[in-house]
């Protein structure tokens, strides 16, 4: 950043000076730093509108080592819409990506290609999403560096992808696995998941695994394996003694299983016809705040990864109803 000094004459000759800062020389990376504290509505449609060198920094990799599209990604169902959206931030971000948080990945083949650009990712989260075992066992070896992973309500995977992500990511030290209870639906149990999370992850710090389908003695052996468990959260885990867990591992941080949350408050409610009018899901709220990435007469997206003719959307006020319609928050 450079700092420049005007100086105005004021009466009695003597002159009254201040300092102003050029923001357009501002290094790229500081300005990165910056803009990751914007949301991705103004990442996309308001910086790169100000001046051509914020156009270039958003462009590029300083804004991109996060890439936090959940939000975006549950409000559209158009998996061609998603695949676009992340294969241009990664672009920008030249694999360099350490996060990258999204809803509802729609095939094995945006996981592969995730994955192959994986090499400075830290933190993996894909709820709700359509991969599959086979494809995790594929291309797990390339997320080594992993060390927070949430696959929460991703139904086609099930104990050997949970195995072959331990095996592979050996610093994993937190783990999201909550299933709806909608996923577990005709399920006898889950006691082959919890198995291969006890021998599979022993690094593990925090996990939760809300409302799978295990008993006590599925929980006791992750509790044995994992050395370093500090926090489990088993809301919803009906099967599951508490009282019998906290006597065996008192250090251990347990919530639930019995836990008021919003599955059992509000999700039948959400679902009735009398929904509040701030719903996500209300039609006539579905217009507003409309933004819509194009091409420009100034070439902000000539790098190559334009975001031309994805449309991009973003609602306000989202109310807390909508929260029936998630697992329930970590802590």
């Amino acid at each position: 950043m450079v700092d420049r000094t005007t100086c105005t004459a004021i009466p009695g000759g003597m002159e009254e000076c201040s300092e102003y800062r050029c923001w357009e020389e501002l290094l790229p990376d500081a300005l990165g730093l910056i803009f990751r504290n914007l949301s991705l509505q103004e990442m996309l449609t308001v910086v790169p509108r100000v001046c051509k060198s914020w156009s270039r920094v958003v462009a590029g990799p300083y804004c991109w080592q996060e890439i936090d599209i959940q939000e975006w990604s549950q409000q559209h169902s158009k998996p061609d819409q998603l695949i676009r959206m992340v294969h241009t931030l990664i672009a920008r971000s030249g694999g360099s990506f350490r996060r990258i948080s999204l809803s509802g990945l729609p095939n094995d083949s945006l996981f592969t290609f995730i994955a192959d650009h994986a090499r400075s990712l830290k933190t993996l989260e894909l709820p709700r999403s359509g991969i599959s075992d086979c494809i995790v066992e594929d291309v797990a070896q390339r997320l080594s560096n992993v060390t927070f992973l949430d696959v929460s309500s991703c139904t086609k995977i099930g104990a050997r992808a949970l195995e072959a992500f331990g095996k592979n990511c050996k610093s994993l030290v937190g783990l999201r696995r909550v299933m709806h209870p909608i996923d577990v639906a005709g399920k006898l149990c889950q006691h082959d998941e919890a198995r291969a999370i006890a021998c599979s992850m022993p690094k593990l710090r925090h996990l939760e695994i809300g409302y799978m389908l295990i008993a006590t003695k599925a929980v006791l052996e992750i509790a044995s394996q994992c050395h370093d468990l500090k926090f489990l959260d088993l809301r919803g885990c009906w099967g599951v003694d508490n009282e019998f867990l906290q006597e065996k591992y008192p250090g251990l941080e347990v919530l639930g299983p019995c836990v008021d949350d919003c599955y059992e408050n509000s999700f039948w409610e959400e679902c009735s016809d009398d929904s509040d009018d701030d719903s996500i899901y209300s039609w006539e709220f579905m217009d507003d705040d409309y933004y819509a990435i194009g091409s420009d007469d100034e070439g902000i997206w000539d790098d190559g990864q334009g975001l031309e003719g994805l449309e991009v959307r973003f609602y306000g006020g989202v109310g807390e109803g909508y929260a029936g319609f998630d697992w329930p928050p970590s802590p």
